[in-house]
Order: structure tokens, then C-alpha cells, then sequence
């Protein structure tokens, strides 16, 4: 790791942190092997995907943000044993150069201890912080790792259950009326998660699939929806699938599958050892606490262990709760009509800003409100803010909500980054092979692909590559693996 210093106006200075190439590959793969139990792609069993394949199928940078996360807190953290200076604030993160083959390479911007007059201090008491972790904190941990490794098992043999996950056909009626938004088809609910108003969930126990259920409910008198507020309605549903959960074993196999170590006793001494690094960090706020261009000062305050788990490789929408809200100054407890704020949650469909790839946007909703997803971000220690504002009644900590990815901004911006795939072979094809990718940017509306060659292209290149490029798209090849 090098590092170089430079001072700025005002007391502040950047700090310039670059990790060696071998070592970001050390990253990337611990990142793959964390992540590989959870990847599903076709013609592999689950948590058996080569990390060649994920690759291809989501570009080299997909486990970059995972990878950066490893790296920054503890490069940080060198980096102040490094620096001469006196360093008292939490740094403003910003990755600059993140490319495979390529060292990586971020700046810390902080502030500096001033020269101040003393006053009196003496006799100052400051009460010691526990930082030990108890037998109780790693079981919690392994236990939140346990149900996100949790496999949905489709059950065809009997009725629906308390903690099953159905897919639901709904229609409400009141008074014998079919009412507006009352309609839903192929429609993700948890049996038992709150997600419906009280009451609804509880009577599609004992359902059967494809046989018609009523549901009669009473609407809340504080229901969002002024016409329905105290209405009673009864909602026919047909149950089309049930799923049970099933948690693995925890035992050597479970930790080889989760972790790089073969034996469960040696992934729970990593657990604990992790819990007690994060205590001391948030302690000293001496940890990153995001990057990326997020705002860092509101997220300080939030409890370093929990963490957001993506589940986007194979699904839009999700059911999950809210751990933590904020605006854009404090941590709060609700959100309420035209606030704006952060979202952050157990576990999400929603990809963040990385490796040129724009994030996903969207809707999270729940029986009391909504929130517009304009913009999601990676914030380091595991967690993922989903940034936008209120629009529709209010978001309290701990509602269980349904996140909903926009269709179709993520699948344009899949096209386009599929397209740099294409741009990359095409320009290797008609200039050679020396070309490599040196950056790009993908969203929903555009790419850019910057590439290394040693001079401009002329037009008949450029006709050339943009002629590969469109035979291909033309094509229409389906994606396969092998």
C-alpha cells in the first residue's frame, strides 16, 4: 500500500490510498466467495457458480463494490498509523481509479487538528466503552448470515401456513364493489409479515392452492386511502404457489459455503473477531462510513452490525423490513408525506452506483406509505441506503415493505451494459487484441465505454465496429451457460 498526503485550506487534507493490484485480487475473490452461496444462474446449483461465469454474465466489476468495501476500512486504517498528521474527523471517502488488472486507488478527505489554547481539563472523567463481544452477538450474527442462506422450497402437499411465502391472486370488493387498487395478480406475500392490513394475512392459513379464499377485513380508520378508512371488504384470493423456508445446517459445510474457512468453529472466532473490530472502529470513528458521493455525517451514528443483504441477481421485487431511516441530517424514527431521506433495510433487489453501472431506482412501499427511490448507494460496513422522498403517507422504522425495482430502467440499463460487451469485442476485433476496457458509465439512456488504443480511430473504423456491434444485437443471441 502506498500512500501520499496533501494539504489543504482550511485545516483539511487528502489522503491518496493505493492498494496493489495482487491484493484487490485477494479482495475480489474473498467478495465472490462471501457472495457465492446466494448466486443462482441457470444450469448450476445454487452457490456453485465459477466466479468466471458470474463475471461474464454481470461483468468483471460485479463484485467490485464488495471487494472495496474489504479493502477501504482497513487501508484507512494504515494509512492513519502512516500519516504524521493529526487527524480528527471521519474522512469523506472517494474511489478514483477501481478497474480489474489495476491497482486501487481511493482518497480520504479529512479534517486536521487546529493549534488551540487549551482550557482546563483536569479532572475531566470520561466513561470507558465496552467493546467486548459476548457469545450472544456472534450467535445473532451467524444466525442473520443462517436466514439469509435460508432456500424457498415450493410445497404443492398441503395448505398454506404461518411464515410461508405465497404468490396470490387478490380482488376486493366493498359493498359488493370492486374498488380501486383492490386488484392484485401473481402478487409476492409472507404469510405473517404485516405487509397486508390486520387481519388479511392471518385467514389465508389453510388455503390450498388454485382453490378461491375470501378474506373479510375491516380497513383501518387512519387508512391512507381516505374512501376505504373503516370500510369493511371482503377480498377473494386464490393462492398460485407456496414456498417454505428452509435454513441449512449450521455446521463445517454451512461455514465453507458462507465464508472462506472450512470448519464452523474457525468461521465463528472470524465472526467474533469481526464484531470486535467494528466496536473499537465505530468507537474511535475512525471507520469509513460510506463512499461514493454519499453524504457521510448522518450515517455515523448508525449501529456498525447491520448490514443489507442484495438478493437483485434473481428477482425485482422483495419483501424485507426497515432497520434504519434518516433525512439528511439525523436518524429518525418515521418519514412522513414530502420528507426526503434514507432508506435502509435487511435486505434489498435494488443494485448500487458501482463500477460505472448507475443504480437501480423504484418504489418501497407499505400498508401506511410510500417512498420514491431516486438514487441507491453502497455504504461501507455492509449496508445499502435507498435515497429519495416520501410521497405518500409515512415509513417507520421497523414496517415491513415490498421493494420494487424499476423493471424497466434496470433491464435498458442490462442492454447497455451488455452492450459494452459488444463494443469491447468489436473494437478488439477491428483494431486488436491490445485493447482494454479503462473505464465506462451505464444507465437506462446512454453507455461510454473508454478503452486504451494508441491513436484516434478513423470513420472506417468506426464503421466497422459500429457495423460488428448491430449484426450482433440484430441476432437476438440468447445468453447461455455452460
Amino acid at each position: 500500500m502506498s500512500l501520499q498526503v496533501e494539504k489543504l485550506e482550511k485545516n483539511m487534507a487528502k489522503l491518496t490510498i493505493e492498494i496493489g493490484v495482487e491484493e484487490f485480487e485477494k479482495a475480489i475473490e474473498k467478495a465472490y466467495q462471501k457472495q457465492k452461496s446466494k448466486i443462482s444462474i441457470p444450469g448450476f446449483r445454487k452457490g456453485k457458480v465459477p466466479r468466471q461465469m458470474v463475471e461474464r454474465m454481470y461483468g468483471k466489476e460485479v463484485f467490485f463494490e464488495d471487494a472495496a468495501n474489504i479493502l477501504i476500512p482497513d487501508a484507512y486504517d494504515k494509512a492513519l498509523d502512516e500519516c504524521e498528521e493529526d487527524i480528527v474527523s471521519s474522512p469523506q471517502i472517494e474511489v478514483t481509479q477501481i478497474e480489474a488488472g489495476k491497482p486501487f486507488v481511493f482518497t480520504a478527505t479529512v479534517a486536521l487538528k487546529p493549534e488551540v489554547k487549551l482550557g482546563k481539563y483536569k479532572g475531566v472523567k470520561v466513561d470507558k466503552i465496552d467493546t467486548a463481544v459476548t457469545d450472544e452477538e456472534v450467535d445473532a450474527a451467524i444466525e442473520k448470515e443462517r436466514q439469509n442462506n435460508a432456500r424457498n422450497i415450493a410445497v404443492e402437499d398441503r395448505p398454506v401456513k404461518d411464515g410461508d411465502m405465497t404468490i396470490l391472486d387478490f380482488e376486493g370488493f366493498v359493498d359488493g364493489v370492486a374498488f380501486e387498487g383492490g386488484k392484485g395478480e401473481n402478487y409476492p406475500l409472507t404469510i405473517g409479515s404485516g405487509a397486508f392490513i390486520p387481519g388479511f394475512e392471518e385467514q389465508l392459513v389453510g388455503a390450498k392452492i388454485g382453490e378461491e379464499t375470501e378474506v373479510k377485513v375491516t380497513f383501518p380508520e387512519d387508512y391512507q386511502a381516505e374512501h376505504l378508512q373503516g370500510k369493511e371488504a371482503v377480498f377473494k384470493c386464490t393462492v398460485r404457489e407456496i414456498k417454505e423456508r428452509e435454513l441449512p445446517e449450521l455446521n463445517d459445510e454451512f461455514a465453507g459455503d458462507v465464508s472462506e474457512f472450512e470448519t464452523l468453529a474457525e468461521y465463528r472466532e472470524d465472526v467474533k473477531k469481526n464484531l470486535e473490530e467494528q466496536k473499537v472502529k465505530a468507537r474511535s470513528a475512525r471507520k469509513a462510513t460510506n463512499y461514493m458521493g454519499a453524504d457521510v455525517t448522518v450515517y455515523e451514528s448508525i449501529d456498525p452490525a447491520i448490514t443489507t443483504e442484495f438478493v437483485g441477481y434473481d428477482r425485482l421485487s422483495h419483501d424485507s423490513k426497515i432497520t434504519v431511516l434518516t433525512t439528511q441530517s439525523e436518524l429518525v424514527e418515521a418519514l412522513t408525506d414530502g420528507e426526503e431521506g434514507t432508506v435502509i433495510v435487511e435486505e434489498t433487489p435494488f443494485y448500487a452506483t458501482m463500477g460505472g453501472q448507475c443504480a437501480d431506482t423504484g418504489i418501497i412501499t407499505c400498508p401506511e406509505g410510500e417512498f420514491l427511490v431516486e438514487d441507491t448507494v453502497k455504504l461501507l460496513g455492509g449496508k445499502v441506503g435507498h435515497i429519495g422522498k416520501v410521497v405518500k403517507g409515512m415509513l417507520k422504522k421497523g414496517d415491513k415493505v415490498t421493494l420494487q425495482v424499476n423493471e424497466a430502467g434496470r433491464a435498458d440499463t442490462c442492454k447497455n451494459h451488455s452492450a459494452t460487451h459488444l463494443l469491447q469485442k468489436a473494437l478488439r476485433t477491428v483494431l486488436g487484441t491490445h485493447v482494454e476496457q479503462a473505464g465506462s458509465f451505464v444507465n437506462g439512456d446512454r453507455l461510454r465505454f473508454d478503452f486504451s488504443h494508441f491513436s484516434a480511430m478513423t470513420k472506417e473504423e468506426l464503421d466497422q465496429v459500429e457495423k460488428i456491434v448491430n449484426e450482433k444485437i440484430l441476432e437476438a443471441i440468447p445468453v447461455k451457460t455452460e
